[in-house]
This record gives structure tokens, sequence and C-alpha cells, in this order.
């Protein structure tokens, strides 16, 4: 029986399972990540990450969600990604500035480093993208910010950004006693993004720090997500509870994430960490 080896990892419980591809074969990724995914039957994620060689950066990310559908960039796994390469000496040991080519490009990692195991990650995420025709959302502005969006027969206002995936930030006054069970399909399959979005329910408590929760296309509420975070802090910025250039403190589910939303880019910084390491039948 062949066996595939693989490492359990988490960034503010944003888990999944991770694989490298430098030493091992190609296999179904989609079915594989249904199957790892489940938490009765699998060793249970949010989906699975391959860690694989590059041409143009120190490796390279691919990213299946837990229906098996693949996404273009994931935050809290890209820093998992980070310390994956380092702590397993696929970059030297001196090498604390890392590249990771993604299908939103290629993103830099700053690591922090203790006792020869990176403990967190600093990343440029790159620009928050604001137009709606590139998230893809369907608006005829040239930015859907604070727009209202009819789901399920009520009305939201929303803030649509794109951080290399699509999403859509709602502000709330309460975000422990939403349904998000009951409400998170309807955003992810509204026609007004058609490429399904990931959706954030976020509560202003100054403008330093926001709460936040999350439904992602293709998992479900997750407890953390990274480029969530980020698209947080830009709609908040836009929106005018925060201001640009200040770091911001994300509250989620699984943990903290400080984001800085600039001109420029979104700085992500916000721990990585590994659960256990297996190998698992094919």
């Amino acid at each position: 029986m062949k066996k595939l080896r693989f490492t359990k990892m988490h960034g503010i419980s944003n888990d999944y399972v991770y694989i490298s591809t430098f030493d091992q074969p190609e296999q179904d990724w989609e079915a594989l990540s249904i199957r790892l995914s489940d938490r009765r039957t699998g060793v249970g994620g949010d989906g699975i990450i391959l860690v694989c060689p590059s041409d143009k950066a120190d490796a390279k990310m691919r990213i299946f969600n837990a229906d098996g559908s693949e996404g273009m960039m994931c935050g809290n796994g890209i820093r998992c990604v980070g310390k994956f390469v380092y702590d397993k000496g696929l970059v030297s040991a001196d090498k604390t500035t890392v590249t990771i080519d993604t299908l939103s490009g290629v993103k830099t990692l700053e690591l922090t480093v203790k006792d020869g195991k990176v403990q967190s990650a600093r990343v440029d995420m790159g620009a928050a993208i604001l137009n709606p025709a590139d998230i893809p959302a369907v608006f005829d502005g040239d930015r859907m910010i604070d727009a209202p969006l009819e789901v399920d027969g009520k009305v939201w206002n929303v803030t649509a950004v794109s951080m290399g995936n699509p999403h859509c930030v709602t502000f709330v006054d309460d975000t422990d006693g939403l349904e998000l069970e009951k409400i998170g399909p309807h955003f992810e399959h509204h026609p007004a993004f058609p490429e399904r979005v990931n959706t954030e329910f976020v509560k202003v408590i100054d403008d330093r720090t926001l709460r936040m929760r999350v439904w992602e296309r293709g998992s479900g509420e997750t407890w953390a997500c990274g480029t969530g975070a980020c698209a947080t802090v830009v709609a908040a910025c836009e929106n005018g509870y925060c201001k640009k250039g200040e770091d911001v403190t994300v509250h989620l589910r699984g943990g903290d994430l400080v984001i800085r939303y600039t001109d420029e880019t979104v700085i992500m910084t916000g721990p990585a960490a590994t659960v256990f390491e297996g190998e698992v039948e094919l």
C-alpha cells in the first residue's frame, strides 16, 4: 500500500493538511482534499495545501478547499508554508526572508525564528483590489463600497475587495449571534459574485480593533481567514472606521492578526504552528 506523508499545521486555527511535492508524486488532489479534510473520517482540516517546487520563488503553494475546489490565496496558509519550507530545510537556516509563488503572484515573507523554528511571519500580501470587474463583482460603479445588496430577502451594506481572492465585507452590530450556516451560503453563491465569494461579518470595536467571523467559499465557516482579515481592514479604512498606515488588530475565532493597509500594499502579521506529522494510505 502506497503512503503519502503530510504535516498538519494551522494559522490561528485555520488548519490545513500540508503535503510536499518536492519528493512525492502527483495525486488526484481534489479527491484527496475532500477525503482528508473530513474531521470524522479523515485527518481534518479546512482543506489541503501543497508545497511545490517553483522556478520563480523558494516554493509554490497550491490550495484545495474542503470541497475539492482549488483556491487562489490563503493568508494563514502562506505563513504556514513559510514555516514548512524553513523548518524542513528547504531553504538555508540563515534565510529568514522567503518567497512563495501563488495563483495570486509571488509573495514575500519575513520569518521570525526561535530555537531553529519559525514562530510567526510577516507577509506582504500585495495591493488591495477594489475595481469590481477585477474582484470579480457585478456592480455598475468603480468601487463597491458600502453598497446595498439584497441577500435572501434582507438588504446588507457590503464592501467588495480582492486580496487575490474575492471578499464581501459587511459591518454588523453583533457577530456572535449570526447564524452563519444559514446566511453564509446565500452570500457565497450570490449572483453579484460570479466566482463565488468569501464573506466577512465585522464588528468595529474601535479604530484599531475589529472582530470578525468569516464564511469561506468552498469551506464554510472557518475559525480564521488571513486574506479575509486583510480585506476587512481595507473595507474598514475605506468606510472610515480605521485609518490607512496604522496597525489594526483583527480578532477572529481562532486568534488575532495584525493588518496594515497602505496605498501600496497590505501587510499581515501572525503566527504559524505545526500540530503533527503523519502518513496516509492512498
